[in-house]
């Protein structure tokens, strides 16, 4: 035997559909039945006997050819977002590398300069000369 579904109040039902088209509206998806059914937790057959009307709605929907609109959708726009930063992420890692490199190329130079130096002032500084027994 199955388990017995509460009747959901059709208000609540239409909350959800409403939610479910915009949703649709936004990605450019057509809505369904089943769309609503599992998203409310009922089985498509029972959503579909408990609730006809709207049903027919989402079918009427369906049927509709979709408004295109005018700008990029809130979906387009994200992964525009998502790509221009991976794009500028790289461009980062790239200059950082580069920094590293120009830091390390630097220290060695520097290094490099400081004992040129020593070589050609000839100095014997006392820390390094050893002490006479």
């Amino acid at each position: 035997m199955t388990a017995r579904v509460p009747d959901l109040p059709e208000a609540h039902v239409r909350k959800h559909l409403q939610e479910v088209l915009d949703t649709c509206r936004e990605t450019n998806t057509a809505p369904s039945v089943l769309m609503l059914a599992r998203r409310l937790g009922l089985s498509n057959t029972t959503f579909r006997r408990r609730y006809p009307e709207i049903a027919r709605e989402i079918a009427e929907h369906r049927a509709t050819p979709p408004t295109l609109r005018s700008g990029p959708t809130e979906h387009d726009r994200l992964v525009a977002r998502n790509a221009k930063l991976r794009r500028r992420n790289r461009e980062l890692n790239t200059q950082l590398a580069l920094a590293v490199a120009q830091i390390q190329f630097l220290a060695l130079r520097a290094a490099k300069l400081e004992e040129d130096l020593k070589a050609q002032t000839n100095i014997t500084r006392l820390a390094d000369r050893r002490p006479w027994r």
